[in-house]
């Protein structure tokens, strides 16, 4: 193996590892007072990782580490992208929100920074071990932040949970990893491709996908792997949440893309009718969850179920079908970069919500519209965006889903366009429940009587970058077509 650095490929990872270690140091040395310093570092830090990616990708070219294990392909860029882009956005929105908290510790910048720092490794990453390390690295951290207000019962429960799932979940990806290592010999993607045409009537390779693939619906919160995610989101701080909902998520439909495309494409029929049972059960039980929470976060997060679903959608029609993956590829990612920006601005709704009502629940948040207009019209366009209503980016979301499904054709896959359809309608209803609250609904004398409360500048800024690309992928989504062109260079042989 040739152990040869390209430090231009490795300058976004590069840029985040220093931001860590120099946010780490600077909190020794700061007095209490000056600890946003901190924060402002990280959030410079990330920024500072998107000059690189945008240097390579107008470039252009393929950059190969570490004999192919590690690749930066436009593919990967996009990605990173992604993770720097919806890191940036949680960041600002703890700013405030972890500034103003008594359990401030440091450490909540280190962990986060290296969780980002974790999703680019794994974005990169073309065999088992690089794989498993990013993802790990991306998750691991998160234990900790679930459960970061200590003295917070539900807090507390939200971190156990998450925690003893998890490391359950990871032990079965590393134990379906060890079997594909035994039977192929290899750990590299483009070995294990070419080996196992020979190892098809193996009922140990098949045991060994199984295991892959619910080692990677865990991290994406897919049903049946889903029961950590709602009490983690409402016992966690919210910026976590948002976190959770978007980068952890996107990790695991990352690794899993990478896998099963790169990996195992030539047996699509051992893992195809499993991610298709995975979408329909995740759209289902999600929204129907979904539609009977009286609490925001909670909303959320079942509505974060759902919407993997409604991802894992083109990848298991283009794979029952035997169809275009590169459609498939394009339509995921495409779906994956409009879900983060309306997502991470409904978190920021409602940490801005829950400071102007003092609580998180739809009832009290009724008559905000009254209290607060503007907060009142970010709160209808994010969640009109997750609905999937135009001109807003989700209609392109859910548009591309339903183009790529309908592309590939077969009965089963109409079935699946079919309960993505039904499931469609039923999440209209539940977002439209938290629009009807906030202008609809009759506001509470304490919620006339509360004081007007002044946003922090970050979650201003937070919301402002939100609420623009969203609109603006709305009207002109060829934006986000751009990001699922370039992940067509994996699906069709590229990196």
């Amino acid at each position: 193996m040739t152990f040869e650095i390209d430090y231009l490929a490795l300058a976004p990872e590069l840029v985040v590892a220093g931001t860590i270690i120099a946010a780490l140091l600077l909190d020794l040395f700061l007095t209490r007072s000056k600890k946003y310093w901190v924060a402002v570092l990280s959030v410079v830090g990330v920024a500072g990782g998107l000059v690189p990616i945008v240097y390579m990708l107008a470039e252009g070219g393929t950059r190969s580490m570490f004999d192919g294990s590690y690749v930066v392909d436009e593919f990967a860029l996009i990605l990173k992208i992604v993770f720097l882009v919806s890191g940036y956005l949680v960041l600002l929105m703890s700013v405030s929100y972890i500034e103003a908290d008594r359990y401030y510790q440091g450490e909540y910048y280190f962990l986060l920074l290296s969780s980002i720092l974790g999703s680019l490794v794994m974005s990169s990453s073309r065999d088992l071990i690089v794989l498993f390390i990013g993802l790990e690295l991306t998750t691991g951290p998160l234990f900790l932040l679930a459960g970061w207000r200590k003295g917070d019962a539900k807090s507390n429960e939200a971190s156990l949970k998450f925690f003893i799932l998890g490391v359950l979940s990871t032990a079965i990806l590393l134990y379906g990893m060890s079997l594909l290592f035994g039977l192929t010999g290899s750990v590299e993607f483009t070995a294990i491709a070419a080996a196992i045409p020979d190892l098809v009537s193996e009922p140990a390779l098949a045991l060994s996908v199984l295991f892959l693939i619910v080692g990677f619906a865990f991290k994406a919160s897919a049903v049946p792997f889903h029961f950590w995610a709602p009490d983690t989101y409402e016992g966690a701080p919210t910026p976590v949440a948002a976190y959770l909902s978007v980068n952890s998520k996107a990790a695991g439909f990352v690794a899993m893309l990478i896998v099963m495309y790169t990996a195992l494409p030539g047996i699509s029929e051992v893992w195809a009718p499993a991610l298709w049972v995975l979408a329909a059960l995740s759209m289902t039980v999600g929204n129907l969850s979904a539609l009977r929470q009286g609490n925001i976060v909670r909303l959320l997060a079942y509505s974060s179920i759902a919407q993997a679903g409604f991802m894992l959608v083109p990848f298991a029609a283009a794979a029952v079908a035997g169809s275009d993956l590169a459609q498939a590829f394009s339509a995921t990612v495409v779906y994956l970069v409009i879900y983060a920006l309306m997502n991470l601005g409904a978190f920021a709704v409602v940490i801005a919500g829950a400071r102007r009502t003092g609580s998180g629940d739809i009832d009290d948040w009724a008559g905000l519209g009254q209290k607060d207009p503007v907060l009142g019209l970010l709160t209808a366009l994010f969640f009109l965006s997750l609905a999937g209503i135009p001109p807003l980016a989700g209609w392109y979301a859910k548009f591309v889903m339903f183009a790529s499904v309908i592309e590939a054709g077969g009965i089963s896959t109409l079935v699946l366009a079919a309960i993505a359809a039904v499931n469609s309608v039923i999440a209209f209803y539940y977002y439209a429940r938290v629009i009807k609250a906030v202008w609809l609904d009759t506001p509470s004398e304490e919620l006339l009587a509360r004081p007007g409360r002044e946003y922090a500048g970050s979650i201003k800024l937070t919301l402002a970058i939100s609420m623009g690309l969203t609109i603006a992928i709305g009207i002109y989504p060829t934006f986000a077509t751009y990001f699922g062109e370039a992940s067509r260079v994996i699906a069709t042989g590229g990196g």
